[in-house]
């Protein structure tokens, strides 16, 4: 009897060291490549868009409108005439005042004449020329208040609505009409003065706004202000945003994300890091193309962002790195690598595929 159960033993023991079910397996693992990579360091504020260029047109004559050649939110060219005041009076003053001129320098030209020919004495011909240049300032006067009575565009832009009407009597400083320049926006926005020192003209930034939540639109930093608000500690910039398709409005409420210290660096995903007190550890994967083995390396970190992490020391670009699996890894282990996740390959694909 005692022999039956130490071979029974014996044959039990040697089952189970033989058993694939109990053997066990190296744990796995998905890998990733170290790699350079541009970053910067964030920094937000909300900001409201305002039209690279941006006029109110107003009267400055008391009269009546006799022309309009706009349609509401028209596209105008710049010197296009938009508003014509009715200018039949000053026109026919403007007439009189040419014809005197024509008349005056008639007389200064025979004037002239006579005083070569030693008939007549030089303070008439003088005088003449004093009254000519008189009457051509008087012309010139006139001129310059008929330009009063014509409202053109004074740059390219997007005119507003048409709130007047042929025939509406107009008095100085009436609003007519409005005109923005839309193809580029100035973005006003501020940040506490801690920030002064990371700031400077030709920043890169970029700015979402609820109308368009799916896209960003692009701009860089054109000027910072000369002085800090003493209550609110803070200091105005503007940066140029191009507008594509003239979509963007003045008025428009923007959250801006300005990319200060802008490097190229290292970056892992955050899931490749093992915190452990205040320091920071890797798990390197050797040799992947023949038996991959771990090594666990310590690494010192930098700024965090969105799910990934600046690795500032330990590791080089091209190295692999476990970041899916560390909970079984452990150091100088050899492993089952499953895959190596990128921007076309994903974890879950690569642990759909090993199922």
């Amino acid at each position: 009897m005692f022999v039956c159960k130490r071979i029974f033993s014996v044959l039990l023991v040697t089952l189970l060291g033989t058993s694939p079910l109990l053997a066990q397996s190296p744990p796995s693992v998905i890998g990733h490549y170290a790699a350079i990579t541009t970053w910067s360091d964030p920094l937000e504020a909300l900001g409201t868009l305002n039209a690279d260029e941006s006029v109110t047109l107003s009267a400055t004559v008391t009269d009546t409108i006799a022309e309009i050649n706009f349609e509401d939110g028209e596209q105008v060219e710049r010197g296009r005439l938009l508003i014509r005041l009715e200018d039949a009076e000053e026109q026919a003053q403007l007439r009189a005042a040419q014809a005197l001129n024509d008349e005056r320098r008639n007389a200064l030209g025979r004037a002239t004449q006579l005083q070569q020919r030693n008939l007549a004495p030089r303070a008439d011909v003088e005088d003449t020329q004093a009254r000519l240049r008189q009457s051509q300032a008087d012309a010139q006067a006139l001129e310059a208040r008929l330009s009063n009575y014509r409202l053109h565009a004074p740059f390219s832009g997007r005119v507003g609505f048409r709130n007047v009407s042929v025939g509406a009597l107009v008095t100085p400083g009436m609003a007519l009409v409005t005109l923005d320049k839309l193809d580029v926006m100035k973005l006003d926005f501020t940040v506490p003065e801690v920030f002064l020192g990371r700031l400077s003209t030709g920043l890169k930034l970029s700015a979402t706004t609820a109308a368009f939540p799916e896209e960003i639109f692009s701009g860089e930093i054109s000027s910072i202000g000369t002085r800090i608000d003493p209550i609110t500690r803070s200091v105005s910039v503007r940066a140029e945003m191009v507008n594509p398709g003239l979509r963007l409005r003045p008025g428009m409420l923007m959250e801006v994300v300005v990319q200060q210290r802008v490097r190229d660096t290292l970056v892992l995903p955050e899931a490749a890091i093992e915190p452990s007190g205040n320091r920071h550890f890797v798990m390197l994967i050797e040799r992947p193309d023949d038996v991959p083995r771990l090594e666990r390396r310590e690494v010192m970190i930098g700024e965090r962002r969105s799910g990934d992490v600046e690795i500032l020391e330990g590791i080089s670009a091209g190295d692999l790195i476990v970041i899916h699996g560390l909970q079984l890894a452990r150091d100088g282990q050899e492993v089952r690598l499953l895959g190596i996740a990128d921007e076309e390959t994903g974890i879950r694909s690569l642990l759909e595929a090993d199922r």
